[in-house]
């Protein structure tokens, strides 16, 4: 937990993990578009953003409660670093809890300083900051919560104000006087928040998860009745076996029965665990057998650990493992310098007495910098593990020779899928239509899911459909429905996710060209955790409804709590290869350098995470472009670059990417030029 203080007149953030934390008042507010943020704070720049009038109404506030120090959401988390706002998310409700005081700043609610109560009875009733989702937690958990107007004059506390707050609210009085809350039921807590609103409607259920003492990772995107279901879950499954599935079970799923009676056989063949893998095309519906299998298996024994574990990248394999131990509460699980794979791996390979199922999704690469990831999976008969990946070599070093090969869905099994998707109902005159798509399709769930989100949102026909995929394979020549055997560097423009893609690309140019903008800019970069803060936009709130508008298109997938979003790597791939054909590939490479140097930092110390999440990006655009395109933007990015990668210890890579400077310096500069002195040096 960070804490900010003034020393003198700057800002100071001092950071108490693994310490005592001091008395502490909290700032509750309501987030605007020129908030001060971590970053901010270092590169002293936080006195030109409008949210520090908040800020500073806060320590002055503090100070006047003889509290020196003080906690603001915008600024006290750093929102780059992933581990950290995933603790955070989970850690909010005990922050508010232990805060000594929290004021509510009430930009909407305005007094006089001589004004009857009558006077600013109905604006407060009438703020926003009581319609929220976030506020009930930040409302319920301090015991002293104290209410100003945007003036900064103070209105009331939640005792002066109770019989307000409890009317407006319909929180009963027992728990806003910090009554125990495990008195009241689950559904009569649910209820608190029945009437809030929420930027995204599954905040609508994480917002409870402190009031009802449940921790479950965010994972939006899945809607608030399944981010429900999986809630219920969880306290259902209190005081059986601890598990953590990230994403609720697909009611839509449909299909794929033999291989799902072949998994459930095989992990724990004769009760003894044992490795085995999903191994199939990209889109072709590897994770959502893994995600049936792991909800089967724990309905069936509540005894067996289900972990699932993002094996895509090396951060999202931490960020697992440590969700894993605090889940299991192994000792030293909130220790900073703990590394939480060894951890988890220690302790479930000498853990016996429990069976454990450990899902790693995506593994497309075993290894992970300097080591690999058999090195961090349990040794243990009681360990069951499964792997999706596109990579017959990988699945067969993981877990030969049980290996499962996904092909292509069956007719019976698409039309099913087709129908699950689609808002109206299939009448019998359109089954032949369905079969026609979906031979076009190749009958690829991704494609499927694509095709089915723009019949929805455009409201037309399947046979309407079938004219703009058949418009669509006219317009590319060398059409190619036939899946690939191994990997997305063999699917081209004229796969059935290219198909769909462009179909859905057309309409947006016409609709929304940011959108398009978007697309093209993420074709550029890694594929995974795309910072919002590459895309440009007027405002958060334009930035965030244009991803919504692709979402729905089932073009990305949407990480709120992250601030990203990721790319499918088949779409990425088609992306790639319709800008190439535009001649615009290179356009758009050098539009992504321009982006990448906007955001990325200096070398100082404390914008660590950021540069961290974006160097794969800045590697990526690097790699994918020509050296000839010296000067300028990309040899500023390849100057950030190597100095991030110098003070992060990663001293090879650093040298080689100071020497393109040099090189590039030098060429273009001259020799005696002081920058090409300075990359010599």
């Amino acid at each position: 937990m960070r804490l900010l203080h003034f020393n003198g007149e700057r800002l100071v953030s001092t950071d108490y993990r693994g310490k005592t934390i001091p008395l502490y008042a909290i700032l509750s507010h309501r987030w605007g578009d020129s908030e001060v943020l971590y970053e901010d704070l270092a590169a002293g720049t936080y006195k030109d953003k409008a949210g520090y009038q908040k800020i500073e109404f806060c320590a002055a506030q503090a100070a006047q409660d003889q509290l020196q120090y003080f906690w603001v959401d915008t600024c006290c988390i750093d929102k780059w670093n992933l581990r950290e706002r995933s603790k955070a998310i989970n850690s909010m409700f005990r922050w508010y809890k232990g805060a000594t005081r929290c004021y509510v700043f009430l930009p909407d609610v305005s007094t006089a300083a001589d004004a009857p109560q009558s006077a600013w009875e109905a604006s407060f009733l009438a703020s926003e900051w009581f319609e929220r989702g976030w506020t009930l937690q930040e409302l319920i958990a301090p015991a002293s919560v104290e209410f100003f107007s945007c003036e900064g004059r103070w209105i009331g506390d939640k005792t002066t104000l109770e019989p307000l707050v409890h009317a407006k609210t319909g929180i009963p009085v027992r728990a806003l006087r910090n009554g125990p809350l495990d008195e009241f039921t689950i559904n009569e807590r649910r209820d608190w928040a029945k009437n809030r609103k929420t930027t995204e409607e599954e905040d609508a259920i994480y917002c409870l998860l402190g009031i009802l003492d449940i921790v479950i990772p965010a994972a939006y995107g899945e809607g608030k009745e399944r981010a429900w279901r999986r809630l219920q879950t969880e306290l259902e499954a209190a005081g059986s076996a601890p598990s953590i599935i990230l994403f609720s079970q697909n009611d839509q799923f449909v299909g794929r029965e033999s291989q799902l009676t072949e998994l459930e056989a095989k992990l724990f063949e004769y009760n003894r665990a044992t490795k085995m893998a999903i191994v199939g095309p990209p889109g072709t519906g590897k994770s959502q057998l893994a995600l049936e299998t792991a909800h089967r298996a724990r309905q069936r024994n509540r005894n067996c650990c289900i972990f699932w574990i993002d094996a895509s990248d090396t951060d999202s394999l931490y960020r697992s493992y440590e969700s894993i131990a605090q889940k299991l509460g192994i000792p030293g699980w909130d220790d900073e310098k703990t590394d939480s794979r060894q951890l988890v791996k220690a302790y479930l390979g000498g853990n016996g007495e429990r069976q454990y199922l450990l899902v790693f999704d995506n593994v497309d690469n075993i290894s992970l910098g300097s080591t690999d990831l058999s090195d961090y999976v349990p040794q243990s008969e009681q360990c069951a593990v499964l792997y999706t990946t596109t990579n017959r070599d990988t699945a067969k070093e993981l877990a030969a020779p049980n290996v499962l090969k996904l092909k292509e869905m069956s007719l019976s099994t698409a039309q099913r899928m087709l129908a699950n998707h689609i808002r109206a109902p299939l009448s019998p005159s359109e089954q032949q239509e369905a079969q026609l798509l979906l031979h076009e399709l190749s009958h690829l769930p991704l494609a499927i899911v694509q095709a089915a989100a723009y019949i929805n949102i455009r409201g037309i026909t399947l046979q309407q459909y079938r004219s703009l995929v058949a418009r669509q394979r006219e317009s590319v020549p060398g059409h190619d429905s036939e899946l690939p055997e191994n990997g997305p560097q063999e699917h081209d423009i004229t796969g059935p996710v290219a198909t769909t893609l462009l179909i859905s690309l057309d309409q947006l140019r016409g609709d929304n060209n940011l959108a398009t903008v978007y697309l093209s800019l993420a074709a550029c970069v890694d594929r995974k955790d795309i910072p919002l803060d590459l895309l440009p936009a007027a405002s958060p709130r334009q930035r965030e409804e244009v991803v919504k508008v692709l979402s729905g298109y089932g073009l990305v997938t949407r990480r709120p709590a992250e601030s990203s979003l990721d790319l499918h790597q088949l779409v990425h791939h088609a992306l790639r290869e319709w800008l190439q054909r535009q001649g615009q590939l290179d356009e758009w490479t050098g539009n992504a350098f321009k982006e990448l140097y906007r955001v990325f930092p200096d070398n100082d110390h404390s914008s660590r995470s950021k540069w961290r999440r974006l160097l794969p990006h800045a590697k990526y655009v690097l790699t994918h472009s020509s050296a000839e395109k010296e000067g300028g933007d990309r040899l500023e990015l390849v100057r950030k670059c190597a100095m991030a990668l110098y003070n992060d210890g990663r001293w090879t890579e650093a040298e080689q990417l100071e020497v393109q400077v040099m090189e590039t310096s030098s060429r273009v500069l001259g020799d005696e030029h002081p920058d090409t002195l300075t990359s010599m040096a």
